[in-house]
């Protein structure tokens, strides 16, 4: 528990992976199943009616409720984790596909 400078104490509401991530050249928060490396390719939901989009994730920061960068009850979820570029460059380049 952490205390406060007024005496309450701060809930430990336990730690949650943020990602910033480049949607259509703006970046969006989104909270993560887990810690996403940068690179990463994911699937977000984008604009007001939560269409599907790919992204690039350019940082990834775990915070507590109280320090996110956005509000717990306002940010969106991660829908998927496509994968990052290294692997993407390392499938390209395999014997497999000339």
């Amino acid at each position: 528990m952490i205390h406060s400078l007024s005496g309450g104490v701060i809930a430990d509401n336990g730690m949650h992976s943020f990602v910033k991530v480049d949607v259509s050249g703006t970046p969006y928060w989104y909270l993560a199943p887990r810690r996403l490396a940068p690179g990463q390719r994911v699937l977000v939901p984008c604009g007001k009616t939560g269409r599907p989009a790919e992204g690039t994730v350019l940082r990834c920061e775990d915070c507590t409720p109280q320090t996110a960068p956005v509000p717990l009850n306002r940010v969106r979820e991660v829908l998927r984790v496509i994968g990052c570029a290294a692997d993407a460059e390392s499938l390209a380049k395999s014997p497999e596909n000339p």
